[in-house]
């Protein structure tokens, strides 16, 4: 219950990623997918990260839409 009431609260403060986030997994994401996030902190330099989707890695995602 509790982690639902927080994913909830995550959708009402920011709606616009969460309708990207169910736009981008949608349509499924294949095996070996990449997946690139980048972060600005206030006053520093964007810092960028990438990962490239495994077997496993769906798995966890199939478990945590599960959650819904």
């Amino acid at each position: 219950m509790k982690m639902m009431a927080a994913k909830n609260k995550f959708q009402s403060n920011h709606p616009k990623f969460t309708a990207f986030l169910s736009y981008v997994f949608r349509g499924g994401m294949p095996e070996g997918t990449v997946i690139e996030i980048t972060v600005t902190k206030p006053g520093e330099e964007p810092i960028t990260g990438n990962l490239k989707v495994m077997q496993e890695d769906l798995e966890l995602f199939d478990s945590l839409k599960d959650l819904s």
